[in-house]
């Protein structure tokens, strides 16, 4: 292994992230118990700020051996990820249980290292770097969900979420050995190179390419493979339900996005289908699951399910403008959602947390400011113009249709009709309800980060030159 193959400098990111992992938490141990909350996640928070810089500088190459990759892809899903999981942070600051009590200072720790596991994933250029990626990503988020210990509904979604996972796990590491085993390589070039050189594809190859997709798609929460998300969303302190609507998807879709543009690119006519059954029904039950849904969180669960669909609107074009569209799409998911779940970990009463949308009534009247900004975001989820989500879902729908997929853009289309009505009937619920008792005054930590997505949300389109060119950049850089 010569000097090239281990190019230290291409991981610095992921190297000052893990070191800066275990600094923290030999830090937070030292602290008095219930005291290291705070100064772990502003040390967390810093070490993300600094790993989004070495991303930004960091060089294009291959190293280890042609398992980890940097390229204009890498970079644009990492800031994604650390984005993601930022936001995530911020609201811990201010997040209480029902006994008052702030989460453990683990909290920081593990959703640095689960978004550490995001980055590798980001950079996998092997099968192998996929699966630690992902396990390490995976493993973090399982520890998360249950962090409330003293909350039934917390154990059960972590519970629920580790053996739904374990097998997802199984069912991919399944895939991955048909996978080695047909085509005699884990690494990414070398599957491109033992397809083109075949004229017939083995029939356990593309077998193996469909458990691969099963492992991912339960990871992005799409359906078939999304009876997890629910409970899961719910059960888990609201602090790690952003976290978990955000870089870990954002992982995932770099991955498949990776995989199936590059070492299955010349599969494409044999997996659209699949990936246009894969979209169809998670819009399309994600729209119609949602409409009974009277707990914000699982609205927002099956909501995440039918964007994950529409996002894979741009994956099922199977070119360079699907996957720039599928970037801008998860870009602009990225403020809406961040901004939807601040408004919701500031649901309080009386020290309570309140997750029911009858609580948020005459929200318009006792907090203008809160109700506003959920307003936005809940439009733009619908793809009101000129907020985010619209530019979002016009991108993935000329990618698709511009693919020849008349029938998935129509699909798209009545989906998004239908899941206008839960989204709209929040606002309802805001502004034209009779009103509830108040709520409690959001923390500063909360407002920020409401306010601050909800102006990215409204003057997205001021950014959408920039991120186009960058996602095209990726998109060009994966070869897509």
């Amino acid at each position: 292994m010569n000097a090239a193959s281990v190019n230290w400098m291409l991981a610095l990111p992921e190297i000052t992230l893990g070191l800066a992992g275990l600094v923290i938490l030999v830090f937070g141990v030292l602290q008095r118990e219930g005291k290291g909350i705070v100064s772990c996640t502003l040390l967390t928070v810093a070490a993300f700020v600094g790993c989004g810089v070495l991303v930004a500088l960091s060089p294009d190459g291959m190293a280890y051996a042609g398992t980890f990759v940097n390229d204009g892809f890498a970079r644009f899903m990492k800031i994604l990820a650390l984005l993601g999981g930022l936001v995530a942070l911020v609201l811990t600051l201010s997040y209480r249980t029902d006994e008052h009590e702030p989460l453990p200072f683990e909290t920081g720790v593990l959703i640095l290292f689960s978004t550490l596991g995001a980055l590798i994933m980001a950079s996998s250029a092997n099968l192998m770097t996929l699966f630690v990626g992902l396990e390490l990503s995976s493993l973090s988020i399982y520890i998360l969900c249950a962090l409330e210990r003293d909350d039934v509904t917390s154990s059960e979604a972590g519970l629920k979420y580790f053996v739904l996972g374990s097998l997802a796990s199984g069912l991919l590491l399944y895939g991955m050995s048909l996978i080695y085993g047909y085509a005699g390589t884990m690494a990414y070039t070398g599957l491109i190179a033992a397809i083109q050189q075949t004229a017939t594809l083995p029939t356990g190859l593309m077998v193996g390419l469909v458990f691969l997709v099963v492992g991912l798609s339960f990871k992005l929460s799409v359906v078939p493979f999304h009876m997890w998300t629910p409970d899961v969303y719910q059960g888990a302190p609201t602090p790690i339900t952003a976290y978990m609507a955000g870089a870990p998807k954002f992982a995932a879709f770099a991955l498949f996005l990776r995989v199936m543009s590059g070492p299955f690119g010349s599969m494409a006519p044999r997996w659209q289908i699949l990936i246009e059954t894969l979209s169809i029904l998670s819009m399309v039950y994600g729209a119609f699951a949602a409409i009974p849904q009277t707990n914000i969180k699982r609205l927002m669960a099956y909501s995440s399910i039918g964007h994950m669909g529409y996002a894979l609107m741009g994956l099922a074009a199977a070119s360079t403008n699907g996957v720039r569209a599928t970037l801008v799409y998860l870009a602009a998911y990225l403020v809406m959602n961040a901004g939807v779940f601040a408004v919701i970990t500031a649901m309080r009463r009386r020290g309570h947390e309140v997750t029911s949308i009858s609580d948020l009534a005459g929200l318009g009247r006792t907090d203008p400011g809160l109700a506003a900004v959920l307003a936005i975001f809940m439009f733009s989820m619908v793809g009101a113009p000129p907020l985010a989500g619209f530019f979002g879902k016009l991108m993935v729908f000329a990618a698709a249709w511009q693919s020849g997929l008349y029938v998935l853009v129509a699909i798209g289309a009545v989906s998004s009709v239908i899941g206008a009505y839960y989204y709209l009937r929040v606002v309802k619920v805001m502004y034209f309800d009779a009103s509830a008792e108040g709520l409690d005054r959001p923390a500063r930590s909360l407002l920020f980060v409401s306010g601050s997505m909800g102006l990215a949300t409204v003057f997205f389109i001021l950014a959408l030159g920039p991120l186009m060119a960058m996602a095209r950049q990726a998109a060009l850089a994966l070869g897509g």
